[in-house]
């Protein structure tokens, strides 16, 4: 009988589970928010402060899990894997235990998952730049393209340290999302995944990995008893963590033992499940985007990006990540602007933007409405829209914002190209790209490339199933699983002639007002 592996996506509002059999074929799928986090528990929008309670990460898996484990052969199941948003970290005990799940600390924000997009650490990734550029040593960000962000590991552990005297005093350590999973469902320590470790947390193999205590001291001396709680080592996401416990067994309606993979990043995984392979561009659209590349070797640092780390995405290959910290969370951002007033529907907004020709409304955005990412990472930058007048429209608004996110996303692919990274085709996934045709035609359009549309709803979910694949020995390596069980195409957005001449100077206005805010 044909096995079937589970595969786990821990995205910003829910996790999502789905199995699927070892020909890719999905046999069930689940999806549960984040209770604590749907009603706005322990964030705070204004200050940039984004925090997440283990227990809806808990909750929310353990229910999608269930589900699909009742809707399918549960016996036949062999692996699981899973991935995470990140840099999405938690300070811990000496446990390894998240000190959210302790009493003392249950309802303390600083002490529960700080969300890939919690902007408070500004600072403090303002002097890991400055001290990885003077410390006298390497420059540890060289691979990370060249700045250090705020929604990263290190600078997130800082802030919370140097502003939270309680919670600094009981923290012995620091784990990222994707590494807590696997070792909470398996009971073993934690193995830093490669993934996370090199994007975010400065690992490379040239320098033996993490960066030394020394460094750390130069950053601040708070930082040296984390680093002394990490080993040199990490994993790429095929390596098995441990074994299902007979606990989570139970928990989840799965059989006991079977083999649980390394967590990587969503939108890493997220590649894989789409069939990633070198020239290709896989573009997770979402509230924010990801671009993913891989190569197979990159002879120096690419500057201006997210970081270029072997084995990342496939074992084997480099993984190259870009992407824009805000995408479809700009058109929600409108959506909630304009319901002030009363409901709104945005669906029916980008209806009538899509009756305006390029440029005819003479409005201008930019995307940074939740910083820069990529190229050049700035958390700092602000969105903007020009050219309003009194006559201007929503829809107009709503077509110049479209047009901002999708000329953001063009400068990325333009900034590969000139690095000397091609980019000769593009699949897109997520939820943007299979809900707006206008969305997916513009890029096409801009881009002045065939767009595919990966034909899986759920490809960081299903790239997961490949993972457990993997890691459970059914194929003998990730390549040989995702050509087995990747998703395939079924829509191409092919690019309008007419519409590519008409985008091509608003891009350059983009690229203009850019350089002038930037």
């Amino acid at each position: 009988m044909d096995k079937i592996f589970i595969g786990i996506d821990f995205g910003t509002d829910s996790a999502r589970a789905l199995a699927a059999d070892s020909c890719g074929r999905i046999l069930a799928e689940a999806v549960r928010r984040y209770s604590r986090w749907s009603e706005g528990t322990y964030s705070d929008a204004a200050a940039f402060r984004f925090r997440q309670h283990p227990l809806d990460y808990i909750e929310a898996m353990e229910a999608a899990v269930r589900e699909v484990a009742s809707s399918c052969d549960a016996a036949r199941v062999c692996g699981i894997g899973l991935d995470t948003t990140a840099s999405t970290p938690c300070l811990t005990g000496s446990d390894g235990v998240p000190l959210a799940l302790t009493p003392r600390f249950s309802e303390e924000p600083d002490a529960m998952f700080i969300l890939w997009k919690d902007h408070t650490a500004t600072a403090e990734a303002a002097r890991i730049t400055e001290t990885a550029k003077t410390w006298g040593g390497p420059d540890f960000t060289v691979y990370e393209g060249g700045d250090y962000s705020a929604e990263w590991l290190w600078s997130k552990a800082l802030h919370v340290l140097r502003t939270n005297p309680g919670v600094r005093a009981a923290a012995r350590g620091i784990v990222e999302f994707g590494d807590w999973i696997p070792s909470l469902l398996t009971g073993a320590p934690v193995l830093r995944g490669r993934c996370t470790a090199g994007h975010k947390g400065m690992w490379h193999a040239s320098w033996g990995g993490f960066p030394p205590e020394a460094f750390f001291a130069a950053v601040d001396p708070l930082l040296v008893p984390l680093r002394r709680s990490f080993g040199p080592e990490t994993a790429t996401a095929d390596v098995p963590v441990g074994q299902l416990s007979p606990e989570w067994a139970g928990r989840l309606g799965l059989p006991a033992g079977i083999a649980v993979a390394g967590g990587a990043i969503d939108c890493h995984v997220g590649a894989v499940g789409a069939g990633i392979r070198p020239g290709v561009m896989v573009k997770v659209c979402g509230t924010s985007t990801c671009d993913i590349l891989v190569a197979p070797s990159v002879d120096r640092p690419i500057p201006g990006i997210c970081g270029q780390v072997d084995g990342s995405v496939v074992p084997g290959l480099v993984g190259l990540e870009a992407g824009q910290a805000s995408f479809g969370d700009v058109y929600a951002w409108f959506g909630r602007f304009l319901g002030y007033a009363g409901k709104v529907s945005i669906a029916d907004i980008e209806h009538d933007a899509a009756a305006i020709p390029p440029g005819a409304s003479g409005v201008a955005a930019l995307d940074w409405f939740n910083g820069r990412r990529t190229p050049y990472a700035d958390v700092s930058r602000t969105g903007a829209l020009t050219g309003l007048t009194l006559g201007t429209t929503p829809p107009a608004v709503f077509a110049a914002l479209a047009e901002a996110t999708v000329f953001g996303a063009k400068a990325i692919s333009d900034h590969f190209a000139e690095q000397g990274v091609a980019v000769d085709e593009v699949v897109a996934t997520g939820g943007i790209a299979r809900k707006s045709p206008y969305i997916m035609q513009m890029l096409a359009d801009v881009f002045d490339l065939p767009i595919k549309i990966s034909s899986c709803d759920q490809t960081c979910a299903l790239g997961g199933a490949v993972f457990a694949a993997a890691a459970s020995k059914t194929f003998g390596n990730v390549p040989e699983a995702m050509n087995a069980m990747a998703a395939g195409v079924d829509r191409e957005y092919r690019p309008d002639p007419a519409r590519v001449a008409a985008y091509a100077p608003l891009y350059a206005r983009y690229r203009d007002l850019a350089a002038r805010l930037g």
